[in-house]
C-alpha cells in the first residue's frame, strides 16, 4: 500500500471511531435531520481539520458576520433593526451548536422571508413611472460600503437606486443601438423612438429581468438557506472547508473527473423554459440524434414511470431527474421549435467533457514548440479507471516527441488544481526521481511525496506559464520545477496562493444505520493538510512568483487566496534535500531578452494601464445615475477598449496547429471542428503565449 493511501485510511478509520463514539450520545429521535447534518459537520471538522478553531465567541462571530453577508451581501433585504435583532445571537452561535440548537438560522430565516415577500411587492410599483437621468446622483455599487437601511423607506429608496442604475445600463444601450441604426439610415423601429421612448422599454426589460430573479430567489427554500447556513461553519475554519449537499457533490465529483452519468445535453433556463443550449458529441442524445439545440424539456420520466413535470422547475432539481446511473432509462417529453410534441428515450451513459482534458497544438517557429493546455489536474478518484491528468499528459509529450518538439510550454493558466497524487505523477515525467512536494498534517510529521520512477518522459526546454488563477495542485508542479531548476515559469503574476489539501468525506459513511431515514446528507470537503515545497517554503497565501513575470491586468489589486475569508497563514518547515539540474540557458539573459520585447510591445504597455485603471476602478464604486455623466464614463471606456482593439488587428499571431495525430479525431465531428478553429484563433492572438514561445527559442538556442 502507497504511503499516502496509508494516510487517508488510517484518516477514514479516526473519523468512524469518533463518530462511533459520537453516536452513543444522541439517538435519532433527539435530532432532526438538520441537526445531525450540523452535528456531522462540526464533528467532522473538529477531528479531522488541519488547525481547527476553538468553539468559542470568536467563533461565533465570524459566523453570525459571514452569513449576513451571504444572505444579503447587497443589503436590499435587511433592515438594521432586523441586524439588531439577531446580534443577540452573535456570540451565542457557539453555544447552540454545541447544543444542536437552530434557533438562530431559524429567526434569520424567519426575518429574510418576511422581507422578500415586502420587497417582491413593491420594486414593480417603482418600476411603473419613469425615472429622471438629470439628477445629480450617485449609487454605491460595493455592497461592503453600504450600510443596512435604518426604516422601510430607507430600504425602498435603496431599490429604487438599484433599479434605476439597471434601466439607465439598458437605455444607455439602446440610445447607443439607436444612434448606430440612424447613422446607417436604418428603418428599423428602434431608429424612430424617442428617449422616453427608450426609457419605457428599458423599465419594461428590468421589470422582466427583476421578476425572473424574484422568482429564482423564491425557489431557493429552507433548506437551500440552510445548506448556506452549514457552509458559512465550514468555510470561517479557512475558504476551502465546505458542506456539500448532495447534488453539489455530483456537480463537484463532474469538476474533478472531467465526465458525468447522463445524456449528453447542456441545459439552460429562460422564460420558465429548460431549453436544450447544446448537444456533447458521443453522448446519448447525439447517437440517438433526437434531441436538437432549441428544444425545450417538457416533462421527465425515470424508464416507465410517471412523467415529471419540469416546466417551472429549478434548472438544478431538473437535472437531478435528468441524470442518472449508465445504463438507466429516461423518457423526455421535447416540445419542438415548430410546437409540435415529441417523447425522446435514451439510454444514459458516461459523458465525456473534452475541453476539461488536455489538449497539445505545435507552434511552428525555426524549432518546433509543444504547447499543452491542461484546464485541471483531474482524476477519477472512483478507481474506476477514468482518465487521468498525468497519463493524459505522458500520451501529449509522446505525439509532440513524435512529430518533432524541440521544447515544450505547459500553459497551467487558470488551472485551479485538483489531484495531488496526479501531479506528483506528472513532475515525474520531467524529472529522473526525487521529492515532489512535502505534506504536513495537523500535530504530524511531514509526509514526504516523491517520484520514484528514474524514467523521463521529456527532458527538453521545458516552459510552464501561470497567471493569478493557478492555484493549489498547479502551484506544486511549478514550485518542483523551479526548485529542481528544470524548467522556467512564465507568468503574468504570483500564482493564487493555496497551500493546503482538502479531504471529502461522504457524511452517509460518517453515520450508522439508525440514521438511515434521513440520509442522503450530503458531503464536506475538509482541510486536513498544507503542503510544502522542498525548500520549505508553504505556498500558502505568497502563491509561486514566476522567473520571468509579464505586465497583468490584476497586477495592482489583491488578488488570489489573501482576498478570501479566514485564510490560514503562511509558514515553513525544514527543506529536503534534492539534486537540481544545470540547464544549459542562462536564466538572467531570458529574463533580459523578455524585458526587451516586453518594452517593445504596445500591446504591454496597454495591459500596464489597465492595470491602473482596473484598481482606479475597484477603488472608486460609487456610480453616476446621471445619464450624460454615465454616458461620458462609458464613452471613456469604449475609448480604452479600442486600443485593444485595434491593436488586436495589427497583430501577426503565432503560427500554431494542431498535431497530425489529433487531425482525424478532430474532423470526426463539426462540433470538435468548430471548437478547435475557436481555440486555434485565441491561441494565435494570445501575446502572452507569444513571448512564452519567443522565451522558447531563448531556450532552445
Amino acid at each position: 500500500m502507497r504511503r499516502s493511501q496509508f494516510v487517508f485510511v488510517a484518516s477514514m478509520l479516526l473519523l468512524l471511531s469518533v463518530f462511533a463514539s459520537y453516536r452513543l450520545f444522541r439517538k435519532p429521535a433527539e435530532l432532526t435531520k438538520e441537526q445531525l447534518i450540523m452535528e456531522v459537520v462540526m464533528q467532522g471538522i473538529q477531528t479531522q481539520h488541519f488547525d481547527p478553531q476553538n468553539i468559542d465567541d470568536k467563533f461565533s462571530v465570524k459566523i453570525f458576520d459571514l452569513f449576513i453577508k451571504r444572505m444579503d451581501n447587497s443589503k436590499k433585504f435587511f433592515l438594521q433593526s432586523d441586524i439588531d435583532e439577531l446580534s443577540r445571537y452573535k456570540e451565542k452561535i457557539d453555544d447552540q451548536l454545541k447544543d444542536a440548537s437552530l434557533d438562530f438560522f431559524d429567526k434569520a430565516n424567519s426575518i429574510y422571508e418576511k422581507r422578500f415577500a415586502e420587497a417582491k411587492a413593491y420594486y414593480s410599483v417603482i418600476l411603473e413611472n419613469p425615472f429622471s437621468f438629470t439628477d445629480d446622483e450617485t449609487i454605491e455599487t460595493d455592497g461592503d460600503k453600504i450600510p443596512f437601511a435604518k426604516t422601510e423607506t430607507e430600504l425602498k429608496d435603496a431599490w429604487r437606486k438599484s433599479l434605476k442604475y439597471q434601466v439607465l445600463v439598458r437605455l444607455s444601450d439602446m440610445i447607443d443601438t439607436r444612434n448606430k441604426a440612424k447613422e446607417k439610415e436604418d428603418t428599423s423601429a428602434i431608429a424612430k423612438k424617442s428617449d422616453s421612448d427608450l426609457e419605457s422599454d428599458a423599465r419594461k426589460k428590468v421589470l422582466k429581468s427583476t421578476d425572473d430573479a424574484f422568482k429564482n430567489l423564491g425557489e431557493l427554500d429552507r433548506t437551500d438557506r440552510f445548506n448556506l447556513f452549514v457552509s458559512c461553519i465550514a468555510n470561517v475554519q479557512d475558504p476551502h472547508t465546505e458542506f456539500f449537499p448532495p447534488a453539489d457533490k455530483a456537480n463537484f465529483d463532474i469538476a474533478m473527473s472531467g465526465k458525468l452519468e447522463g445524456i449528453g445535453a447542456q441545459l439552460q433556463q429562460k422564460d420558465d423554459e429548460i431549453k436544450v443550449t447544446s448537444i456533447v458529441p458521443g453522448s446519448p442524445s447525439y447517437r440517438n440524434g433526437k434531441l436538437k439545440p432549441g428544444d425545450i424539456i417538457v416533462k421527465v420520466a425515470q424508464g416507465s414511470a410517471e412523467p415529471v413535470d419540469v416546466s417551472e422547475m429549478r434548472l438544478d432539481k431538473a437535472i437531478q431527474l435528468i441524470r442518472g446511473k449508465k445504463g438507466t432509462e429516461v423518457r423526455l417529453t421535447v416540445k419542438k421549435p415548430d410546437a409540435t410534441f415529441e417523447i425522446i428515450t435514451l439510454i444514459r451513459d458516461v459523458i465525456v467533457l473534452e475541453d476539461s482534458y488536455a489538449q497539445s497544438f505545435m507552434i511552428n517557429n525555426e524549432n518546433k514548440i509543444g504547447y499543452i493546455r491542461l484546464p485541471g489536474f483531474y482524476a477519477d478518484f472512483s478507481g474506476a479507471g477514468g482518465r487521468d491528468c498525468a497519463r493524459d499528459i505522458k500520451t501529449e509529450l509522446d505525439k509532440l516527441k513524435a512529430e518533432g518538439a524541440k521544447g515544450v510550454i505547459l500553459d497551467l493558466r487558470d488551472n485551479g488544481g485538483g489531484s495531488l497524487e496526479s501531479v506528483v505523477d506528472m513532475v515525474g515525467l520531467f524529472i529522473p526521481q526525487g521529492a515532489v512536494v512535502q505534506v504536513k498534517g495537523r500535530d504530524a510529521e511531514p509526509t514526504l511525496y516523491t517520484d520514484k520512477n528514474p524514467s523521463v518522459t521529456f527532458d527538453g526546454p521545458f516552459e510552464v506559464m501561470v497567471n493569478e488563477n493557478s492555484a493549489s495542485a498547479s502551484e506544486i508542479l511549478v514550485a518542483a520545477i523551479q526548485d529542481y531548476n528544470r524548467g522556467v515559469i512564465i507568468g503574468s503574476t504570483t500564482s493564487f496562493g493555496k497551500g493546503t489539501v482538502q479531504r471529502m468525506y461522504n457524511m452517509d459513511d460518517m453515520v450508522n444505520a439508525t440514521y438511515s431515514s434521513m440520509k442522503p446528507l450530503g458531503s464536506v470537503k475538509i482541510t486536513m493538510q498544507k503542503f510544502y515545497r522542498v525548500s520549505g517554503a508553504s505556498t500558502q497565501l505568497l502563491g509561486v512568483t514566476p522567473d520571468i513575470i509579464l505586465p497583468d491586468a490584476y497586477s495592482k489589486i489583491k488578488y488570489g487566496e489573501k482576498q478570501e475569508d479566514f485564510p490560514l497563514p503562511w509558514d515553513e518547515i525544514k527543506p529536503t534535500p534534492i539534486t537540481k539540474s544545470h540547464p544549459a540557458y542562462d536564466l538572467s539573459k531570458l529574463k533580459a531578452n523578455s524585458q526587451k520585447r516586453i518594452e517593445d510591445q504596445k500591446a504591454f504597455s496597454l495591459i500596464e494601464e489597465e492595470a491602473v485603471e482596473l484598481k482606479k476602478d475597484m477603488d472608486d464604486t460609487k456610480t453616476s445615475l446621471n445619464l450624460e455623466k454615465y454616458r461620458q464614463q462609458q464613452t471613456a471606456q469604449k475609448e480604452e477598449k479600442k486600443k485593444f482593439d485595434e491593436l488586436e488587428k495589427t497583430l501577426t499571431g503565432l503560427d500554431i496547429s494542431n498535431l497530425t495525430a489529433d487531425v482525424e479525431h478532430i474532423n470526426s465531428d463539426s462540433t470538435y471542428t468548430s471548437r478547435n478553429k475557436e481555440m486555434l484563433k485565441s491561441l494565435k492572438k494570445d501575446i502572452y503565449l507569444n513571448e512564452a514561445s519567443q522565451v522558447m527559442m531563448d531556450m532552445i538556442k
